[in-house]
C-alpha cells in the first residue's frame, strides 16, 4: 500500500492496481516455523447422556395429592373452589361454587368441553377395535 502511494506521488502512470496476495501454503509456512497446528482430536466434546427416569403413575399420584391438598386449603377456607382430575379432559377441572346456594358459578374448563372430551373417549372404543 505504501509503494502504491509513492508511486502516484512520484507521478507514476495513474493508479497502481492493488493485486491480493495469495496466501502461502502450508508445506511453505511449515518451513518458516510459523504454521498453526492442528489438533487431530477435537477439542469439543459431545455431552454424556443423562438416563431420565419419568413414572407417570408417580406423577399422577403426586397430581392427586396436590388436588387433594388445594381441595382442604379451599374447604377450610369456607371458598367455593374445588379441584378434581379428569381423564378425559387430561388435566385438571376447577369449579368455583356459590357458597349460599351451591351451585356451580364458573367452571374451567368449560363444561361443554368436559362432555365432548367424555364423548370422544366413549366414541373410540367403537372406532378402533383392538381384534383387528
Amino acid at each position: 500500500m505504501v509503494s502504491e502511494i509513492g508511486n502516484i506521488a512520484a507521478g507514476g502512470a495513474g493508479v497502481a492496481a492493488a493485486r491480493p496476495t495469495a496466501p502461502a501454503h502450508a508445506s511453505s509456512q511449515a518451513t518458516g516455523g510459523s504454521a498453526i497446528q492442528i489438533p487431530d482430536t477435537p477439542k469439543v466434546q459431545a455431552p454424556k447422556p443423562v438416563a431420565i427416569k419419568f413414572d407417570a403413575s408417580e406423577v399422577r399420584q403426586n397430581l392427586q395429592e396436590a388436588v387433594s391438598m388445594l381441595n382442604q386449603q379451599m374447604s377450610s377456607t369456607k371458598r367455593g373452589l374445588g379441584f378434581q382430575m379428569d381423564e378425559a379432559v387430561g388435566g385438571p377441572v376447577v369449579t368455583v361454587r356459590s357458597a349460599e346456594s351451591g351451585e356451580v358459578v364458573r367452571q374451567i374448563p368449560n363444561e361443554v368441553v368436559v362432555r365432548v372430551a367424555h364423548n370422544i373417549e366413549k366414541v373410540k372404543g367403537l372406532l378402533f377395535s383392538a381384534k383387528a
